[in-house]
């Protein structure tokens, strides 16, 4: 049951959220102010990044009983956020009085897995998995209706959601479940790996699956570094000291700016379970700065230097696991039982590997995302390749390429910008 006084203190002070479009000429300004309660800084970013949003720059203030932050949000293509549909949305969630209930099972904007049957893996990465993977649920009759597969310092996690290719349902069969595991298994199972592969079904209820996947890598201990490479300035700069003044650990991340990176570094300190008490987020061409305040649940700092250490090395890995210099491919087909399969084949007998995926199907049509590079990893997947891959798919599926570049790195001005943006909210808040 929740606690009594916290309701008498919510229908007190009801949730606002106020989003205006005049104050900044290039973001629309999203401000949530709400009674305080654990993991609300994740639940609102959640929420304006499940709409493809760009959070540019961020103010968090959530010390005490009350919670205050301020968002400049934007749509991909850089436009501020003036659709009425998509503003009415985040007012009506983000007001809403369940959001705010304090929930161990449930999460704002998360899908039901009761039509579907949702697996877990992890295990070791190496070329060609994701094609093994396919082929394996493709023979045992599991249609695959979505998916998402991050790989990061040799491991790979996913979350596959699967129907009976025949009947169109969850699979509940606990023989035939046992009989996916154990082939899923072997095929995670890599040579000389000192971990163990696993598979499991996802609690039912409801499950963010971006977050799940950052949970899953991070009991892998995807964290612990086999590549000390710093390839092509992408490695992040991570920070752990100590405020003593206000008994904060202060936490600084420096980094090459890409959607998603705050859900990704708010959602890791949350299942580390720190809090954070204030926050500035700043974004600029080439380069994202983020800066919290940070006690542990228990409201205690971080006191140990092997405490200080784990915290860098997981922060790198939550921003690392979505940042590659990969090619990035969209696939639009017509939904088919086995074209995952196929298709995945045919990236691994053109030698490509698959760093992270996103599968979707939707009325008929599966829309899928891959980020591939050549087996080695270290140089730009040649353009003949792509075109064998177009003939050999066919012409009724839809194959869109994006050539990403090689960013530089941040001139010495956008650094020392970044770097005076941080001292002065430490100025602020001391």
């Amino acid at each position: 049951m929740e606690d009594e006084y916290a309701k008498l203190i919510r229908r007190m002070n009801p949730p606002r959220v106020t989003i205006d479009n005049n104050s900044s000429p290039d973001a629309t300004v999203v401000q949530v102010e709400s009674v305080n309660k654990p993991g609300i800084l994740l639940e609102v970013v959640q929420v304006l990044t499940d709409l493809n949003l760009v959070i540019t720059k961020a103010y968090i203030s959530s010390d005490g009983r009350w919670f205050m932050d301020v968002f400049n949000v934007i749509h991909r293509n850089g436009n501020k956020v003036r659709d009425e549909g998509v503003i009415s949305y985040i007012k009506k969630i983000l007001e809403s009085d369940a959001f705010y209930v304090p929930s161990l099972e449930s999460s704002v904007g998360l899908k039901s897995s009761l039509d579907y049957t949702s697996i877990e893996l992890a295990g070791a990465d190496r070329p060609g998995l994701l094609s093994e993977v396919c082929a394996v649920l493709a023979d045992l009759s599991c249609n695959v209706v979505s998916a998402e597969i991050w790989t990061h310092n040799a491991r790979a996690a996913a979350v596959v959601n699967v129907t009976d290719d025949i009947r169109g349902c969850a699979i509940e069969d606990p023989e035939r479940l046992l009989t996916i595991k154990n082939r899923l298994c072997n095929v995670f199972k890599g040579n000389n790996d000192l971990k163990t592969a696993k598979m499991t079904l996802s609690p039912p209820g409801y499950m963010h699956r971006e977050r799940r996947l950052h949970q899953i890598m991070f009991a892998d201990r995807d964290y612990e570094k086999v590549d000390q490479e710093d390839i092509n300035g992408l490695k992040a700069e991570v920070s752990v000291l100590d405020c003593v003044e206000k008994d904060y650990t202060v936490i600084t991340m420096r980094c090459k700016d890409r959607p998603k990176l705050l859900f990704d570094t708010v959602c890791t300190i949350t299942d580390m379970q720190y809090v954070v008490y204030h926050g500035v987020v700043h974004t600029g061409k080439m380069e994202a700065y983020q800066e919290y305040y940070i006690r542990h649940v228990d409201g205690i700092r971080i006191s140990s230097e092997a405490e200080r250490e784990r915290v860098m090395k997981c922060l790198e890995a939550a921003i690392e696991r979505r940042t590659s210099e990969a090619l990035e491919l969209e696939l639009c087909a017509a939904d088919q039982v086995g074209l995952l399969s196929d298709i995945t084949r045919i990236f691994r007998e053109n030698s490509l590997c698959i760093k992270r995926a996103e599968i979707s199907t939707e009325n008929g049509k599966a829309r899928d995302t891959f980020y591939v590079t050549n087996t080695t990893g270290d140089s730009p997947v040649d353009p003949r390749t792509i075109d064998s891959i177009r003939k050999q798919i066919g012409q009724h599926t839809a194959l869109d390429v994006r050539w990403n570049l090689s960013p530089q790195k941040p001139t010495r001005e956008e650094t020392t910008m970044s770097s005076l943006f941080g001292h002065f909210f430490k100025f602020q808040t001391s």
